[in-house]
C-alpha cells in the first residue's frame, strides 16, 4: 500500500500532531452510527460557500494552466522526506544530510533527463517566476558592458515582461515583438530584431493563456547563428511536449513543479555549460546551487519535482493523446449547440490541454460567475485580478469586446470524459442564458451590422 494512503488516515485517526482529544471524533473506527440527516441538512452539508458564493459542492476542475493537482505517486515520493529523512541537504557531517543530498541529486538527474540536459546544468529555485527573473535580469546584467539589448514578445508571461521593463529602467533597450493572429512569432521579424549588442532573446515555449507552441528549434537556430543566448519560459511545456535543449539550441530555460503534477514552491533553471552562459545571481546568501541561487534547497519539494518529471517522461505520449481526445470532445460539444464561438490561438501549433474560447455577445466575467460548478478562468492566474482584457489576446489582434468574452479550459491527466461533458452542458446553458438577455445578440441574429451603428451617449 502506498505510504501516503497508510499515513494520512493514521494521522487523521490520531487527530494530528498535538491535537486536542476532541479531534479524535475524526475517527470512524468505533463511532456510533449517526442519525440520517434530513433533506435540508443534507443539502446544507454538501454546499460550499467561499467569498460569499454558495455552490452545491466542489466544482469540477478545468484550470490546469493555473496549477495541477499533485499526482499521488509524487506525494508518496515526498512523504519520507517530511517524516523521517528530514535532514538539510547541505549538512555534510551526518547521515541525515547525506541521504537528503543524494535525493536532491537524484531529482536533479530526473529533471535533466526530461529535457536532455546534463544534471550539472539544472539549478533548483522556488518556481518559474524566480527562474525568469534570474535568466532575464541575470544575463543582461552580467553582459551589460557589451550587450544592452533584449528581444522578447508581447505575449510573454508577466514576470518576463516586468523583468524587461525593470531592465529598461536601468538603461537597457528592449524590443517587444508582435505575434501573428495565431499567436506565433514571425521568425523573419525575430531575425531582423537581433542586433550586434543583443544579449538575450526570451520567448515562451507554450503560452499559458492560449496554449500556442512556439517553433523553438527554429528560434534556437536563429539565435545560434547570431551568437545570442536563447531563453525560454517552459513552465507550461515541461512534461507536455518533447524538449531537447541541445536540438532546440536553448541556452536558458525556466521550469516549474506545480504545472506537471508536482508540488508548489519549487522550480528549476536550466543554464547551458557549453558554450557557457553566465548570469549574475539575484539573491545573496550561502552560495547554494553553486552560487546561482542561495538558500536551503527544500528536499521534499525537489524530490516531488523529480518524481513528477520521471512520471511525465513515462506518460507524456499517453497524456498528450488523451488530452487531444478530450479537447476535441469539449470543442465539438460546445460548437454543436452554440454559434459564434472563436478559438483563440493556433489549433495546429497548440498544446491540446489548453482550449481558449471566445463567445460573441457574452461578457466573460458574467459567464465565469455563472459557471460556479466549473473551475475555469478568463486568462492567466497571475493577472486574474485585473479587469482589463487579456493583453495576450489583444496582442493577437482580438478586438476588446471579444477579448472580454474569453474562457480558458484546462484539461489534464485526471480530467474525465464525464467532467468534460458536464462542462459542455453548463457552458452551453450559461451562454444561451446570457445571450437571451443580450439585445446585441438579438440584433446580430436579425442581420444588423453592429459596427455600423453610431451609439449615442446620454
Amino acid at each position: 500500500m502506498a505510504l501516503s494512503r497508510r499515513l494520512i488516515p493514521l494521522f487523521l485517526r490520531r487527530g494530528g500532531a498535538g491535537a486536542a482529544p476532541a479531534a479524535r471524533t475524526l475517527s470512524t473506527a468505533a463511532a456510533p452510527a449517526p442519525a440520517p440527516p434530513s433533506a435540508s441538512e443534507s443539502e446544507e452539508d454538501s454546499s460550499v460557500t467561499v467569498k460569499g458564493v454558495r455552490i452545491s459542492g466542489r466544482p469540477l476542475y478545468m484550470d490546469m494552466q493555473a496549477t495541477t493537482p499533485v499526482d499521488p505517486r509524487v506525494l508518496d515520493a515526498m512523504l519520507p522526506f517530511y517524516l523521517s529523512r528530514y535532514g538539510n541537504p547541505h549538512s555534510r557531517t551526518h547521515l541525515y544530510g547525506w541521504e537528503s543530498d543524494a535525493a536532491v541529486e537524484a531529482a536533479r538527474a530526473s529533471v535533466a533527463s526530461l529535457v536532455g540536459a546534463d544534471p550539472r546544468e539544472i539549478f533548483f529555485t522556488s518556481g518559474a517566476t524566480e527562474c525568469n527573473n534570474i535568466a532575464v535580469k541575470g544575463v543582461a546584467r552580467f553582459y551589460r558592458d557589451r550587450r544592452r539589448h533584449v528581444v522578447t514578445t508581447q505575449t510573454e508571461h508577466k514576470c518576463v515582461l516586468d523583468s524587461c521593463r525593470y531592465l529598461q529602467q536601468e538603461g537597457f533597450e528592449v524590443t517587444y515583438l508582435p505575434v501573428r493572429a495565431d499567436g506565433l512569432v514571425d521568425l523573419a521579424q525575430l531575425e531582423d530584431a537581433i542586433r550586434p549588442d543583443t544579449g538575450l532573446v526570451s520567448i515562451m515555449a507554450v503560452n499559458n493563456e492560449i496554449g500556442v507552441v512556439q517553433p523553438l528549434e527554429e528560434i534556437g537556430r536563429i539565435c545560434k547563428e547570431k551568437g545570442v543566448p536563447f531563453h525560454t519560459d517552459a513552465a507550461q511545456a515541461l512534461g507536455k511536449i518533447p524538449i531537447d535543449v541541445n536540438r532546440m539550441g536553448i541556452g536558458l530555460m525556466s521550469l516549474s513543479g506545480h504545472k506537471i503534477y508536482g508540488p508548489k514552491g519549487v522550480g528549476a533553471l536550466y543554464l547551458r555549460r557549453r558554450p557557457r552562459i553566465r548570469v549574475e545571481p539575484q539573491m545573496s546568501g550561502g552560495g547554494q546551487e553553486r552560487g546561482i541561487r542561495s538558500g536551503t534547497v527544500p528536499t521534499p519539494l525537489v524530490v516531488g519535482f523529480g518524481a513528477a518529471c520521471e512520471i511525465a517522461a513515462q506518460e507524456m505520449d499517453y497524456d498528450h493523446r488523451r488530452a487531444s481526445a478530450l479537447q476535441q470532445r469539449l470543442l465539438d460539444g460546445i460548437r454543436a449547440q452554440v454559434d459564434e464561438v472563436v478559438i483563440n490561438g493556433s489549433m495546429e501549433h497548440r498544446y491540446p490541454g489548453n482550449l481558449n474560447l471566445s463567445f460573441a455577445y457574452v461578457e466573460g466575467e458574467s459567464l465565469l460567475m455563472g459557471l460556479k460548478e466549473v473551475a475555469v478562468s478568463s486568462g492567466s492566474a497571475c493577472t486574474s485580478a485585473s479587469l482589463e482584457p487579456s493583453y495576450v489576446l489583444r496582442a493577437l489582434g482580438v478586438e476588446e469586446d471579444m477579448a472580454h468574452t474569453s474562457i480558458r479550459f484546462g484539461i489534464g491527466r485526471f480530467t474525465t470524459e464525464e467532467e468534460v461533458d458536464r462542462a459542455i452542458e453548463l457552458t452551453v446553458r450559461q451562454v444561451k442564458k446570457l445571450r437571451d438577455m443580450s439585445p446585441l445578440y438579438e440584433m446580430a441574429k436579425a442581420g444588423i451590422d453592429l459596427k455600423s451603428i453610431e451609439w449615442s451617449q446620454h
